[in-house]
């Protein structure tokens, strides 16, 4: 019963961390997000290690893939159990802070593949701790599937190839979108509200300084405010989280005006959406001219999307000579339409019929 249980926690274990891990490498960029979400100030406040999220990200998804295979195959058991505690450890506490404390609404483990409430992946890290603790006291039970020469070979490879992966997916786009504005979606229908779909209960929070402390009260509590208190802020407390639209944050902004709905009806529209100029590749950004006029020519609105201000917006057209307008959108609604900085996409009538990174643009159908 013993090795039982010991074989099915390997595979478990083993299965589910490739799994993890390749969905993560399939969107290296997403995960780096996400790191640099932990690393903000609300959460554990280092700022200092943001720069560095896309290459932790890089290393920690293929980490994952690499010691699944090494714990299926049967290679270095006790350097892989080991491997596999810490890093579990260590996601578990993430996972907990970020559910005791509220700061991360989505870990990440599976990427937009599948989003986990914060409770939902501390239980999902506490189940896979069992597991490993299983293998950390069943050790001897573990045995290499094959010869020591074709182990390592699989090991080797498993990494070749992870390596290989990333490289891919940082120069095109990840080989399987999971994202809400994946090819084939109309952001229009995508940002409805069903009829009758619940709605969120948000409680008004007042904060006021009393006696030089900042103390928070509800809107029945506002009679019994002391005299002498001075308004400081109002934050909305969410009681019940009601129907979320698949996108909900979209907007084309243009001299304080949305014109989402007026675009999203042309029937040829081509956006660059380059989430920060300043960021920017400039690589990338000397070929948008070009397709402009190409574009232009067989009949396509050509616009920009960034969340980049006016100041930046002139400095870059000057720079590349594009002959565009841009339209402001927030930052994290153009880093989950696209990777790339910046990068192509179709619209036809509100529907998204391509996507491509700014390596790709001959791949582009006009």
């Amino acid at each position: 019963m013993k090795n039982i249980i010991t074989q099915f926690s390997r595979i478990f274990v083993g299965v589910l961390f490739i799994i993890s891990g390749l969905i993560k490498l399939n969107d290296p960029v997403g995960f780096s997000y996400k790191l640099t979400e932990y690393f903000s100030e609300p959460v554990f406040n280092m700022p200092f290690l943001s720069p560095f999220a896309l290459g932790l990200a890089i290393f920690l998804v293929i980490l994952e893939v690499v010691l699944g295979v090494m714990l299926l195959v049967g290679y270095k058991t006790k350097t892989t159990i080991w491997s596999l505690l810490v890093l579990i450890v260590f996601f578990t506490f993430l996972t907990f802070y970020s559910a005791y404390f509220d700061v991360v609404k989505d870990c990440g483990c599976f990427g937009d593949a599948l989003h986990l409430t914060p409770w939902e992946s501390f239980t999902k890290d506490v189940v896979l701790l069992f597991f490993i603790l299983v293998l950390f006291f069943n050790q001897k039970l573990i045995k290499p599937l094959f010869s020591t020469p074709q182990t390592n070979f699989a090991v080797y490879l498993s990494v070749v190839l992870c390596a290989f992966m990333a490289v891919w997916v940082l120069n095109h786009n990840p080989i399987k979108d999971f994202r809400p504005y994946k090819v084939g979606t109309n952001i229009e229908k995508a940002m409805e509200i069903p009829e009758g779909a619940p709605k969120s209960v948000v409680e008004m929070i007042f904060i006021y300084k009393v006696n030089g402390v900042d103390k928070e009260f509800t809107e029945k509590d506002l009679m019994n405010i002391p005299e002498g208190a001075t308004f400081v802020d109002r934050k909305d407390k969410v009681i019940t989280e009601g129907y979320v639209p698949t996108i909900h944050d979209f907007t084309m902004t243009k001299d304080g005006s949305d014109y989402k709905e007026e675009l999203l009806k042309e029937p040829k529209l081509l956006v660059f959406v380059a989430y920060d100029l300043t960021l920017s590749s400039p690589h990338g950004m000397k070929q948008l001219e070009n397709l402009n006029t190409e574009a232009k020519a067989k009949g396509y609105k050509v616009i920009g999307m960034t969340a980049s201000d006016d100041e930046m917006i002139a400095k870059a057209k000057k720079q590349y000579g594009l002959n565009i307008d841009f339209y402001f959108c927030d930052a994290i609604a153009l880093k989950t339409i696209e990777r790339a900085n910046p990068s192509i996409v179709v619209i036809q009538n509100g529907t998204i019929v391509q996507k491509v990174h700014y390596n790709d643009i001959d791949n582009l159908k006009l």
